[in-house]
Parts: C-alpha cells; sequence; structure tokens
C-alpha cells in the first residue's frame, strides 16, 4: 500500500472530483474513500478522468473503501461492497474497511438509522467476529484484495483476532503528532497490521474546530514550525514527514490544488529531530462520534460512568 494517498472526508460536492484528479496528477498513487463520505460516485470520476488522460491502468493506482454501519449483518455486506464499486466505478478494491465497531441496524433509507426520537438503532445481534467474517469471504470474489479495519481499539482487533481465518491486512487510526497511541501502533504492527493516519494535521480539520486544545494548532506548535525552517519544508510536510517516520500510511485531506501539491513534499528526518516531534504528545484525541452511533468508542480511555451513558440500551 502506498505510504502517501488522498484522504476525501468532508470533501464537498462539485471539489471532490476536481481534488482526485489533481491528486492523481500530481504522482499521487493511492485514494482513501468510503460510502458514509457521499462522494465516491465523484471520486471515481476523477480516478476515470485520470486514466482517459493519463493513459495508466487501474492496477497504477490504490484505492480504499469502508464498510458503514448499517451493513455489519453478513447478509449487507456483499451488497454494501458492491455499491461502492458502482459509485466508484471501479471492478475491485485494494482495500475494503469495517468503517467503524458500531452495528446499526440495516436500514436501506438511511446510512444512521434513529428513531422518532433520534436515538440511534443499534444493532447488538451482530458481532465483529461475524461481520469479519463476511469481509473474509469477500476475498474470494476477486472484488475486493485485502480487508481491514478502523477506529478499532486493542481490545475491538483482539475480539476480530479470535475467529479471523485472515488476520486484517491494515487499520486507519486517527494519528497526530497530539495522539501518537505509540504502544498500539507498535502492538499492530507486531501483528504485520498496516498503519494508516486519518486527520494527520488532527486540528486544522474544520470539524474539530470546537475542540482546539489548549496547545492550539499542531501546525502551528513551535516544535513543529522550528523544524520546518530547520528543514525548508512547509508545517504541513513537517507534520506529514512525521507520520511516515513511524511506518505509516498517512491520508491528508485536502480539495485545494496547491496544497494537495504541497503535501506530497514529504521528507526524511534525523531520528533526533523525529524524537522532537513524538515529545508534543498530548493524548488529545478529536473524533469521537459515541453520543451519535450509541456506542462507546475509545472505551479505554473513558471512565465506567462515561461508557455506561454513551452506549444506547440493547433494543429488542
Amino acid at each position: 500500500m502506498p505510504v502517501f494517498g488522498l484522504g476525501t472526508w468532508l470533501a464537498k460536492p462539485g471539489e471532490v472530483e476536481e481534488a482526485t484528479f489533481v491528486a492523481l496528477e500530481s504522482g499521487y498513487t493511492h485514494i482513501d474513500a468510503a460510502l458514509i463520505y457521499q462522494n465516491e460516485a465523484e471520486v471515481g470520476n476523477g480516478i476515470k478522468r485520470w486514466q482517459q488522460k493519463s493513459g495508466k491502468s487501474r492496477d497504477d493506482i490504490w484505492v480504499t473503501s469502508k464498510l458503514w454501519n448499517n451493513a455489519h449483518q453478513p447478509s449487507e455486506v456483499p451488497g454494501a461492497l458492491e455499491t461502492s464499486l458502482k459509485d466508484l466505478q471501479l471492478e475491485y478494491l485494494d482495500l475494503y474497511l469495517i468503517h467503524w465497531p458500531a452495528p446499526m441496524l440495516p436500514n436501506k433509507g438511511a446510512l444512521s438509522p434513529q428513531s422518532p426520537e433520534g436515538v440511534p438503532l443499534v444493532d447488538r445481534s451482530v458481532t465483529l467476529g461475524q461481520t469479519w467474517a463476511a469481509m473474509e469471504d469477500l476475498l474470494a470474489t476477486g472484488k475486493v484484495r485485502n480487508i481491514g479495519i478502523s477506529n478499532m481499539i486493542q481490545s475491538e482487533v483482539e475480539e476480530i483476532l479470535k475467529t479471523a481465518k485472515h488476520v486484517p491486512d491494515a487499520i486507519q487510526l486517527e494519528i497526530h503528532p497530539f495522539l501518537q497511541q505509540a504502544e498500539y501502533v507498535k502492538w499492530l504492527q507486531s501483528k504485520g497490521i498496516v498503519v494508516t493516519a486519518y486527520s494527520p494535521f488532527g486540528n486544522l480539520n474544520p470539524t474539530y474546530a470546537g475542540k482546539i486544545s489548549e496547545e492550539g494548532r499542531i501546525v502551528d506548535h513551535p516544535v513543529v514550525k522550528e523544524l520546518a525552517e530547520k528543514y525548508g519544508k512547509t508545517t504541513s510536510q513537517v507534520v506529514l514527514s512525521w507520520g511516515i517516520g513511524h511506518d505509516l500510511a498517512v491520508i491528508p485531506k485536502s480539495s485545494n490544488p496547491t496544497r494537495i501539491k504541497e503535501n506530497i513534499g514529504v521528507f526524511t528526518f534525523s531520528p533526533e529531530d523525529l524524537k522532537k516531534l513524538d515529545a508534543i504528545d498530548i493524548a488529545t484525541r478529536y473524533n469521537d462520534p459515541s453520543e451519535n452511533f450509541g456506542y462507546p468508542f475509545f472505551s479505554n480511555e473513558k471512565d465506567a460512568e462515561l461508557v455506561k451513558k454513551q452506549m444506547v440500551a440493547p433494543l429488542a
């Protein structure tokens, strides 16, 4: 899997096709998509435009997509894959991930179904192991070449490994200099699981604007600025290079052509400078939709009362 890719989460309608095309034109070989982003058709158009102009084949790039929460029932998994393949105009995915460990009731009319009272319609009848077995079955179809997971803590990965016939090939996690999860990353890598850092700029993502820590934005941190000046790079390039320096894949999102081209200018740190960035970790997580999904994500970071509060009661 290419270690540098384009993230398409929150890319606005009318922008993501051009962003995908520009990225591929600029030398990106990895595009990260998901059904819930509701823009896979535009991503597919961008890939097609690039192929037509460049003459390159589908096999020259890596495309990832993700299984959404309302398709965790094994019978729903193949259809969810087909939807993404149709929208992306592809015959196969290089990587297909379970997006979140939070099953919702199958509902063709709503990606995140809720009761009339606004309560998430969680589905506690299906286990992660059952969903993973259905993901494994996709490998034999040739429509998926690798399978993986996303947004899971170690205990959830261990639950999958108990019954897995195929160890997850990859995992996506929120990772950036303010949330490094170093020990967990080492454990995953020891299992042969490739780790991808999403939101690699942390609180630069506009969705997290209300969650900026007392430390400010990562790209404005004095150590990041110091290293940018030392190496003659942008602060964004410094942050992305930190991730690659720890054997992570990184998938920064941008719809700005200038930023897209700038971001790919990653470089290698000296070991000493890499450690300087390691030292700014403050274990600050920005993406936690637990209350919206009725599932206590990242429960190992929370006390028992908060976990109880965030868990919707099992449905009859």
